[in-house]
């Protein structure tokens, strides 16, 4: 098993790291164990142990590169590549590098954080594996891992089902209360540009809405162009001709929110915007298909709340908000 206990993470995506660890952990002990054992063998004939390493490469999955180091970390081989021997790394120290620095007292290998690497500045991990020789340590076999050719678990990661408060900037929650709301553009006729958005989404192919209450826009992500999101300016958003320049697209029956609920989400933004004016709403979004609803306020502090919840006037956001 890995060094890592999964049960002991705090959120979904720290579990879905940890099970990516935990996979590749296992994938390395037996391969790494094996050359070890070889390079045991000719610790110290440098050209045969880099032949060694190079032979080595195929038998490590995804690994970028291999190498020996004495039991101080320094480089007592060249580093084996597949595009050939790195000779310049051969007497490199690496005992400062936080792959060695947090080697297991309980393993004989073990797999470090990501971190990111020197030679291509790019998130990688790496393995470290004891080397021994009639039962004593004479060193260690390192394994690098470029976190781009690493394999990924198959779920997709989503969004957790609760409410989370996220603090802003201390700078503006310090001057919170030396503050007050300004009309702004869309405040003036919010009436006439809410339903143009709730059009948007209901007809017209919308799935991620995010309106700027504060700077008087929007920014839109569409089902026939997810990557890549509009932006709405105040004269696009007071215009409801602005609908004729989107195909009509049906609501999506993949969608967690109802097209019932899209209206009440933006009447309860309306209500969040005018209930304060120290703390008010700046900016909402909502995703209709992890039907999330996202709140930033003046304060600078975020919520990220379920649109069951944010509609519910009896559940524990709006007992904060009270």
């Amino acid at each position: 098993m890995s060094d890592v206990d999964i049960n002991a993470a705090d959120s979904p995506l720290r579990q879905r790291i940890l099970r990516q660890r935990a996979t590749l952990h296992n994938m390395l002990i037996d391969p790494m164990h094996r050359v070890a054992k070889r390079c045991a063998k000719v610790w110290d004939d440098k050209p045969a142990l880099d032949h060694l390493l190079m032979e080595s490469l195929p038998k490590v999955p995804y690994v970028t590169y291999l190498y020996a180091l004495d039991t101080k970390g320094k480089q007592v081989s060249a580093n084996a590549s597949v595009d050939g021997l790195i000779l310049e790394d051969y007497g490199r120290d690496r005992a400062d590098r936080p792959y060695m620095k947090h080697l297991s007292k309980r393993k004989d290998m073990t797999l470090s954080e990501a971190y990111i690497s020197l030679r291509a500045q790019r998130p990688s991990v790496t393995a470290i594996q004891r080397v021994y020789l009639n039962d004593q340590l004479i060193g260690y076999l390192g394994g690098d891992f470029d976190l781009r050719g690493l394999p990924i678990t198959k779920e997709l990661y989503s969004e957790p089902s609760r409410w989370r408060q996220i603090k802003g900037d201390p700078a503006i929650r310090g001057h919170v209360f030396q503050q007050c709301r300004i009309q702004s553009r869309l405040d003036d006729h919010i009436d006439m540009i809410l339903p143009v958005l709730e059009e948007l989404v209901m007809e017209n192919g919308v799935f991620h809405l995010k309106i700027h209450f504060s700077s008087s826009r929007a920014t839109i992500w569409l089902l026939d162009d997810p990557y890549r999101y509009q932006l709405l300016e105040y004269d696009d958003l007071a215009d409801a001709d602005v609908c004729l320049a989107f195909p009509h697209r049906d609501y999506p029956k993949e969608a967690v929110v109802p097209q019932e609920q899209i209206r009440p989400i933006l009447d309860t933004f309306k209500h969040l915007r005018y209930a304060d004016d120290t703390i008010y709403l700046r900016a909402g979004s909502i995703n209709i298909f992890n039907g999330i609803v996202g709140l930033n306020f003046s304060c600078d502090g975020s919520h990220y709340i379920p649109v069951d919840e944010f509609l519910a006037r009896d559940s524990e956001f709006w007992d904060g908000i009270a």
